[in-house]
């Protein structure tokens, strides 16, 4: 499948505290990639697709919430592949018509909504039995993308980082799927930083061992102290850091996702975690959509 990644840039930071500590931060603008499919979910699902297409049934079965970025992005590649999709959403249909939902039914995406309980049972990346016997055949994606097929996408991200000699790669974490991928590339980076978006998020290291990627441990280092009261969850002081950050360099963030990664970088940087002579390369993960569910007037751009 066709990565459309000529519009991917990696754009400088400049700040007083960053020529002080004589450190490189640059964000890799994955963002820019494609209005619907933004950031990491276009490597995470190229593997999916492709074996979906080998396929009689050609049709497509995921799960999310209602603001799910993995579900649009699937609904969008399936339409273009001409794979029939399938989103079950976890909770109710009257409740949550959302925008990322309406995107996903005006990209074909049939919808099937489950309770809490329900979704939490079915949506484990080892269940099918649900989805086959309601569906019938289909090529199954768990919840984003989380699976080998989601982390070797993901790892083709680290080809494109690796041209720019970073010493540090740093993700913002929720499946995990994008940083076993980069966990799984060979490469030189010092380390790889993961700032969860989740609260309490300590089983990191055994998604990763769940995905089936093995990884040197000392590579890897995780910031927990970031997640802004947990997943999808926001403060004052994260959205004041967006709007400050847009107007420093002109660099959009989601609320879910990367500004709890930057955010904890470059708090990190101030407080001397990262040596002098640092090239920190952060992924913007996509996401913008999401922003849509905040009041109108939160954010400036």
């Amino acid at each position: 499948m066709y990565l459309p990644t000529n519009n991917i840039t990696f754009d400088a930071v400049h700040a007083d505290y960053l020529t002080e500590k004589e450190i490189n931060l640059s964000v890799m603008r994955l963002d820019k990639i494609h209005e619907t499919v933004s950031g990491n979910k276009l490597f995470k699902l190229q593997f999916y697709i492709e074996k979906c297409l080998e396929t009689e049934h050609k049709t497509i079965v995921t799960f999310g919430g209602a603001y799910s970025n993995h579900l649009v992005a699937t609904a969008f590649l399936c339409k273009q592949n001409g794979i029939k999709s399938i989103g079950i959403v976890r909770g109710n249909a009257l409740q949550n018509k959302t925008h990322t939902l309406i995107a996903c039914e005006a990209n074909g995406m049939q919808l099937d909504y489950v309770d809490a309980t329900t979704y939490k049972i079915i949506s484990t990346i080892n269940t099918n039995k649900y989805v086959t016997a309601k569906f019938g055949n289909c090529t199954l994606i768990p919840e984003g993308g989380f699976g080998y097929d989601g982390a070797k996408g993901a790892a083709t991200i680290m080809e494109l980082l690796c041209k720019e000699n970073p010493t540090h790669v740093c993700t913002c974490v929720g499946t995990a799927t994008t940083l076993a991928g980069l966990l799984l590339h060979k490469n030189t980076v010092e380390k790889i930083v993961a700032v969860p978006a989740i609260k309490n998020m300590v089983d990191v290291e055994k998604r990763i061992a769940k995905i089936g990627v093995t990884f040197n441990k000392e590579k890897l280092e995780i910031l927990p102290d970031y997640h802004f009261g947990g997943y999808a969850k926001h403060t004052p002081d994260l959205i004041a850091f967006m709007n400050t950050f847009y107007t420093e360099t002109n660099i959009p963030t989601d609320f879910v996702y990367t500004a709890k990664l930057l955010y904890g970088i470059i708090d990190s940087i101030k407080n001397n975690h990262f040596k002098k002579g640092s090239n920190i390369i952060c992924l913007h993960t996509g996401g913008l959509q999401g922003n849509l569910s905040l009041p109108q007037g939160t954010l400036i751009y």
